[in-house]
């Protein structure tokens, strides 16, 4: 007789649910006998409950079953001494395989199959899918749901459809990649990792008391990288930092650690900023997830007093009259995701204005050069990091193959050059060519995977490519801010195999999870170095069947093509051999078509410039000039000196490159021998003398000049949110002092505002106040 039926759970304690799964599965291991089948494929396994069904386990493999058990690490809940225990099982009728979900992918099967093969061949056998692991309480006590579905020998062709479906469904799990054989040593590994995930941490991070383990392992939890970040954050603001800066790869969950630290420090009032809705609309979904019970809310213009976790566009609250409707210390946490556009003027006024107990900035994008600006908005405080290498290196990401192919269609070198990029018409009308398309279709062809995300240089580009791949066979749509085409639906889409290709426009630089995509197609060339890394992130995140992730790059002969292997060598080398060759991560490959060596040769030649040349190429590199501790940071990772004194100074640089706009040019003339002498080349015993100008310049104290009581208050804040300096600079007893105190005002008075103004001073010294 073929049945589905529902297996409640429960216990005999409890009179309306009093069928737990036990009994079933002991009386389904009991029919199983020479050339059965056992599959067991649950999330988790405690030693409680494989107690409970060792002894039917060992009667049936003593009667010729065959057992195949798939568990999992997921939130490192299987205990080491259950899965020692299935080690003990029969080797030659047991074969253990563990799903490695990497901290991050979810790992929710609870199944268990039981086949058999009938006389008349007819497929035969029980199987129960639902929500029980293997535990006492899931299996004896707890209320569960399993439909249990028996197939017998009647010859019911849906029912055992049913059953070679899941069967079917195991073989392809069995054959993952992330799945691997249980051996003593995959368990002494894991056992370290088991020891570190205790229940008070899990309690702390989580806000959650609630007295049942597993219950609360089953909330979100954080994988091994932002376990070591949050650790970082904890100990940063127990240092005393206010602010600081955490820059983990495309895929390690940076979403995620904000709202851990944000329960972490127990927050009660949150902003997150970021720049795309996109990023908004996932970020809320992940801190209502975490916290279910928060109020949560889209600033759009108007406060919102029922909200406490904010979410606000820059776009809308970096302007200066919906700044103006927060009070300084309003939030308690601020959150600036993407943070490596915060040196704009919009995040500017939102970081000026904010006094949170602690801001985080978080990116993905490790440029050191342009990084080098945008650290100096948190205190100069780095946190933690995670990049790319390391994260490919512990399985957080796939591996990355990268294929460099010539790009011979084009002369890159005769299109105009203009601000640090190709002129966008030239560009267009010389990537719109039948013998580019199919030279990018070959390659394609050749090298490309099942999902495709492809980047153009523009909409008529986008739009020309999809005509030219679909008209070969291929299924392939063009996707950009102007197409009536719903995003989502497209993706959806790609993910199910009924497209093999998207051609996109900048739609998918940031921001967005596609983790299905296995091939990135780069049609067009990338200047900035954080874009190109941010496009090869749409497809480095894991995904069931997913090996690796295949680039294809068209480059041309062009310094603004081929600088991205050089960067890529730069982001993938995790380690280097005894001889100082760089080792890329494991699994990850550069191939460069031979003609481009030559090229790249020539290229490396030029890459150790002086002052004037690093000024230039920055400049170049970034459409408009650098600051000066952007330069210095490029020649710091070229270990070359930062020099400015044949020049006459910084400034006088700037001034005879032509950098300086009219008004600049104005204050420079007049000011010249201030920023030379007081601020350039000044003498610094201590650090008094900059956090008075940066609290003067923060209080428009040149336009408005703040009394001697706001300036020495905010000087105070500032020294507090560098608190290495604090502790260097300030003797003991002033740093117990209060901002708004008269001991810290006669103090501060006495010290650089005295120095500064020369109040009181005999010595014939130029002061500038």
């Amino acid at each position: 007789m073929n049945s589905l039926m529902l297996v409640g759970g429960g216990h005999a304690s409890d009179p309306r649910f009093t069928d737990p799964l036990l009994p079933h599965l002991l009386a389904a291991l009991a029919e199983c006998g020479q050339g059965a089948r056992i599959e067991l494929c649950v999330s988790f396994i405690r030693q409680s409950g494989l107690l409970l069904l060792r002894e039917a386990l060992q009667q049936a493999q003593a009667r010729g079953a065959h057992l195949r058990v798939i568990t999992s690490d997921y939130l490192d809940v299987t205990q080491p001494v259950a899965l020692r225990e299935l080690l003990k099982l029969d080797p030659a009728r047991t074969t253990a395989l563990v799903y490695q979900s990497a901290g991050n992918r979810g790992f929710h099967l609870k199944s268990y199959l039981f086949v058999r093969q009938h006389c008349s061949h007819h497929l035969c056998g029980r199987a129960f899918v639902g929500s029980s692991n293997i535990s006492a309480a899931a299996l004896n006590d707890s209320l569960e749901w399993n439909w249990s579905l028996t197939v017998d020998d009647s010859p019911c062709v849906e029912a055992q459809q049913s059953l070679q479906q899941l069967m079917t469904q195991v073989e392809l799990l069995a054959r993952d990649p992330r799945v691997v054989p249980l051996t003593h040593r995959w368990i002494d590994a894991y056992l370290a990792r088991y020891q570190q995930s205790s229940l008070r941490e899990l309690r702390a991070l989580t806000g959650d008391k609630t007295k049942d383990a597993e219950a609360l392992r089953e909330r979100p939890m954080p994988n091994k990288v932002q376990l070591d970040a949050l650790a970082a954050l904890h100990a940063t603001r127990n240092a005393g930092y206010q602010r600081g800066l955490v820059v983990m790869a495309t895929g390690l969950g940076k979403t995620w650690l904000a709202a851990f630290d944000v329960h972490q420090m127990q927050a009660a009032r949150l902003l997150f900023v970021a720049h795309r809705e996109e990023i908004l609309t996932q970020a809320r979904a992940t801190f209502q997830r975490l916290s279910p019970s928060a109020r949560i809310g889209l600033y759009q213009g108007e406060q919102q007093e029922d909200v406490d976790w904010l979410f606000a566009s820059i776009q809308t609250l970096g302007k200066g009259r919906h700044l103006l409707r927060f009070a300084p210390d309003h939030f308690d946490y601020i959150v600036v995701d993407e943070f490596h556009h915060a040196a704009s003027p919009s995040y500017r006024r939102l970081l000026d204005h904010f006094q949170p107990r602690f801001l985080l900035g978080l990116t993905a994008t490790p440029d050191r050069t342009d990084q080098a600006d945008i650290l100096a908005l948190c205190d100069n405080n780095q946190v933690f990091e995670c990049y790319l290498a390391e994260a490919i290196e512990q399985h957080f990401l796939v591996p990355l193959v990268y294929h460099g192919i010539l790009d011979d269609t084009i002369d890159y070198a005769a299109l105009p050059w203009r601000n640090g990029q190709f002129d966008p018409d030239a560009l267009e009308h010389a990537f719109a060519s039948q013998r580019r398309a199919q030279h990018a279709l070959h390659q394609w062809q050749k090298l490309g995977q099942q999902r495709t995300l492809a980047f153009c240089i523009s909409i008529r580009h986008a739009e020309f490519m999809a005509q030219c791949f679909t008209a070969a066979g291929v299924r392939a749509m063009a996707i950009h801010a102007q197409s009536s085409l719903d995003r989502t639906w497209v993706l959806k889409q790609l993910e199910a195999g009924e497209l093999d290709i998207i051609f996109s426009v900048d739609l998918f630089n940031e921001g967005t999870d596609l983790p299905a995509i296995d091939t990135i197609l780069m049609l067009r060339p990338t200047e900035s170095r954080i874009v190109f890394l941010q496009q090869l992130g749409r497809g480095l995140r894991l995904h069931p069947g997913k090996e690796r992730l295949q680039v294809i790059d068209l480059v041309g002969n062009h310094k603004a093509c081929l600088g991205k292997p050089i960067l890529l060598e730069q982001q993938l080398t995790y380690r280097h051999g005894v001889h100082g060759e760089p080792v890329l991560a494991p699994g990850c490959f550069i191939n460069l078509d031979p003609a481009l060596l030559p090229m790249l040769d020539r290229l490396n030649a030029t890459r150790r410039p002086p002052l004037l040349q690093t000024y230039r190429e920055l400049k170049e590199q970034f459409g408009y000039r650098p600051t000066a501790h952007q330069v210095w940071q490029s020649m710091q990772v070229n270990q070359l000196e930062f020099d400015t004194r044949a020049f006459g100074g910084w400034f006088a640089l700037v001034a005879q490159e032509g950098d300086l706009d009219a008004t600049s040019e104005q204050v420079w003339q007049q000011l010249r021998e201030f920023l030379h002498l007081a601020v350039e080349t000044t003498q610094l015993a201590k650090s008094f003398k900059l956090i008075l100008l940066q609290a003067l310049l923060e209080l428009d104290g040149l336009r408005s000049p703040p009394t001697l009581a706001e300036l020495a208050s905010h000087s105070r804040y500032l020294l507090e949110r560098h608190p290495r300096l604090l502790k260097l600079d300030l003797p003991d007893p002033q740093q117990q002092l209060a901002a708004d105190s008269a001991s810290w005002l006669r103090y501060w008075r006495n010290n650089p505002i005295k120095h500064t103004t020369g109040e009181n001073n005999a010595a014939r010294r130029r002061y500038w106040f």
